[in-house]
């Protein structure tokens, strides 16, 4: 998960972008020619190509036709991808694409907020889909038949469609693997060695960390152990979890909805004040990484790799400290007034921007029906984590009479294999693909069965902030308080962590909140929460 500090000036620099590019974007195309295709069934006849662009992740290939998944839709359809992929700077380089009337035929991994894709829609960037989805995409539009709700979620304000969604269910409602994204991890090595008890409350936490710093629990005769450590960005390795012991907690959003339907902004809370409070003893006492606040994902992983931490943050460990028995989940802590309460996110596996068809596009039949064996069952699946039988590189798949079966892992980071063998893009995996076109993974079972035992219990929000698809002006509106907001909210966090003073600016904060618009982003917030309530009905 990015951090909303840089993500929303990406956003508001492509609205600049995109707004240069006007209706003129099509005529200047240089895009796939007119094959005249119709009633287009795969395999075709004779080979074809389409462009499109994409963006790959860090350890993926450069080409995504190296990549055996691919390989394997070409041999399946006889339709060539000529991708231009971008590794790096995948915003900025798409937009620039863009704006210079350079458009391919589609865009593959589109990573567009909503503020892009409509106006994209309203600059002829983009067509609208929903004709191409109920004529020639029998896959997708049976989704969305049997599960009106993701129907809903991609349709813009105006009535149409502009993009093919991104769907994997892994549990429903608060039962879902989404409910809960930072994790906390405790070394029990260490709890072991120096014959300490889990820490079951905020100040017997702090008691072990204290111990994790003093008593050398490694053993190394160094004082090299970081008994405390996060990224402060807000995404999975960030430490806001633990600011449910304190109250209403936070998360990714800064927002919870209550049981009365009620949107809430978290971060001007009284709880979220003892919470920064807690944490600023927490690093009076040098008990926080001094890396935290400005380290990337390449140093945390690393100091995780060697065992370094006593408590960290992740959405699975086997990313930072391996699949071993070293960590382990920390129970939720009961708080100052003896509370336990953890705060619920607002993910679910949805996102609606995972492919977009452009208007230089002259092979929409085509086109769309390439997009629709994407949400094959079989190939879904494999979109999402990876495939089968390749023989240059560890599998996740095997495939067994027809169906889908993960492999063990084998200490390979999960994260990492799925880089290297994925397609992502526009999928689906709903719940009852499980048992029937694939297994659970074993890695998401693992973690959804502890989230179960060890934090449904403490969660008391029966609903979360859907993904609302606000109109244009909205959207605009709730970005430009946002890029002042999130910068602002994290900067003072820190500075309020690392130096206290929480309580003397406290008031100031609240003042600069409201000044750069925070009633209007609760207001707009709400209302979009009130409109797809009623629409859902």
């Amino acid at each position: 998960m990015k951090s909303k500090k840089w993500f929303v000036p990406i956003l508001l620099s492509s609205a600049l972008l995109l707004g240069a590019c006007s209706g003129s974007a099509a005529d200047k195309a240089k895009s796939s020619p007119d094959y005249e295709l119709e009633k287009v069934s795969f395999p075709l006849k004779e080979k074809v190509s389409l462009k499109m662009i994409s963006q790959g992740a860090a350890l993926a290939p450069k080409d995504p036709n190296d990549k055996l998944i691919f390989k394997r839709l070409e041999e399946d359809t006889n339709l060539h991808i000529d991708w231009t992929n971008y590794n790096t700077d995948f915003a900025e380089k798409r937009n620039l694409d863009i704006a210079s009337g350079d458009l391919p035929d589609a865009i593959f991994n589109a990573g567009a907020g909503d503020y892009d894709l409509l106006n994209w829609a309203e600059s002829g960037v983009i067509v609208p889909v929903e004709d191409l989805i109920n004529d020639h995409m029998p896959n997708l539009k049976k989704i969305f038949d049997e599960n009106p709700e993701y129907r809903q979620l991609s349709t813009a304000p105006d009535g149409h469609i502009y993009s093919f969604p991104w769907i994997e269910e892994l549990g429903q409602g608060k039962e879902s693997i989404h409910t809960v994204n930072c994790m906390a991890w405790i070394n029990t090595d260490w709890l072991e060695k120096l014959g300490l008890e889990m820490p079951q409350t905020t100040d017997e936490l702090m008691t072990v960390l204290e111990a994790f710093k003093s008593q050398d629990p490694n053993g190394n005769g160094e004082a090299d152990e970081i008994p405390f450590s996060f990224i402060n960005d807000g995404g999975n390795e960030d430490m806001k979890y633990i600011f449910g012991a304190f109250g209403e907690g936070d998360n990714d959003d800064h927002l919870i909805v209550d049981n009365d339907g009620q949107v809430q902004f978290t971060a001007n809370k009284e709880g979220y004040k003892n919470a920064v409070k807690y944490l600023n003893e927490m690093y009076q006492k040098g008990l926080i990484d001094n890396e935290a606040f400005e380290q990337d994902w390449n140093t945390y992983v690393a100091k995780g790799k060697e065992h370094k931490y006593g408590v960290y943050f992740t959405w699975d460990k086997a990313n930072i400290t391996g699949d071993n028995d070293s960590y382990d989940v920390l129970p939720v802590l009961a708080g100052p007034d003896g509370t336990k309460h953890v705060t619920r996110t607002n993910g679910m596996g949805f996102s609606r921007d995972r492919f977009v068809i452009t208007s230089a596009n002259k092979n929409l039949e085509l086109t769309a029906k390439w997009v629709d064996k994407m949400y094959e069952p079989l190939q879904s699946v494999q979109n999402n984590w990876g495939t089968y039988g390749d023989t240059e590189q560890a599998n996740i798949f095997e495939l067994k009479d027809g169906m889908l079966k993960h492999l063990p892992l084998d200490g390979e980071a999960p994260g990492e294999l799925r880089q290297k063998t994925e397609a992502a893009g526009p999928l689906a995996v709903l719940d009852a693909y499980y048992d029937t076109v694939t297994t659970m993974p074993d890695d998401a079972k693992w973690r959804l069965d502890l989230m179960h035992e060890t934090y449904l219990p403490y969660i008391t929000e029966e609903n979360n902030y859907p993904k609302v698809f606000l109109a244009k002006e909205e959207t605009d509106r709730l970005a430009k308080i946002e890029t002042d907001m999130w910068d602002y909210i994290y900067r003072k966090r820190a500075e309020w962590i690392t130096g206290g003073k929480i309580d003397e600016e406290w008031n100031a904060y609240l003042t600069e909140l409201k000044r750069v618009g925070i009633d209007d982003w609760i207001q707009i917030k709400q209302e979009g929460y009130d409109t797809f309530v009623e629409g859902a009905q």
